[in-house]
Parts: C-alpha cells; sequence; structure tokens
C-alpha cells in the first residue's frame, strides 16, 4: 500500500512559479514511477511529466516542456515538480501518482495523491 500526499499548491500571477512536493510512505518508493497529472472540471485527468524510480528518465507533456521540471529524493520519499512561467492555463488540482512502469496514462497508475489546486491568475 501506497499513500501519497501532494502540497505546495496556491494562487500565482502568471509568471510565477510554484514548487509543489508530494510525499510517499513505504519502503518500495525508489521502485515506482511517480508522475504528475492535473484535471479541470469537466475534462480528463491529464499527464503533466513522469520521472523513473532512479530518477534517470523523465518525460514531458508539450504543453509544459520547458517550464516545468520533475525531480525526486528517495531519500526522502518524495517527488517534486517545479513549475516556472506558469500561465493561466496551468490552472487545475494537481495530482501526483506512482506506478510500476514509465507510463503517460494515468490507467497505469495504481496510487494516487489527493490532489492540490493550482490557480494562475492572469
Amino acid at each position: 500500500q501506497v499513500q501519497l500526499v501532494e502540497s505546495g499548491g496556491g494562487l500565482v500571477q502568471a509568471g510565477g512559479s510554484l514548487r509543489l512536493s508530494c510525499a510517499a510512505s513505504g519502503r518500495t518508493f525508489s521502485t515506482y514511477a511517480m508522475g504528475w497529472f492535473r484535471q479541470t472540471p469537466g475534462k480528463e485527468r491529464e499527464f503533466v511529466t513522469v520521472i523513473s524510480g532512479s530518477g534517470s528518465l523523465t518525460s514531458y507533456a508539450n504543453s509544459v516542456k520547458g517550464r516545468f521540471t520533475i525531480s525526486r529524493d528517495n531519500a526522502k520519499n518524495t517527488v517534486y515538480l517545479q513549475m516556472n512561467s506558469l500561465k493561466p492555463e496551468d490552472t487545475a488540482v494537481y495530482y501526483c501518482a506512482s506506478s510500476r512502469y514509465f507510463r503517460s496514462d494515468p490507467k497505469e497508475y495504481g496510487y494516487w495523491g489527493q490532489g492540490t489546486q493550482v490557480t494562475v491568475s492572469s
């Protein structure tokens, strides 16, 4: 069983930055790929980025490439999402999730956090 808890969301002006954190329970954190997804009302959950268990592989959605950076600290069981140059269209609830596989499909993720709201004002 893996429990995930996100933090760091909030309200920021366009062009600003936020750093999200996701703390995980369990002793096998480094064996899981960790992904960030986001969702707005009425829309499906959207892939943002994923990092492999070792941290050596990352992948990003085109919409965030060059602005967002995912990283992880396996000693702290934590994954981070640094978000720079934020845009109003980045407004969403952001979720972290874990998967045995390095994937972008949310169906491949078995454990999810409760989500944290990110609001970017124009």
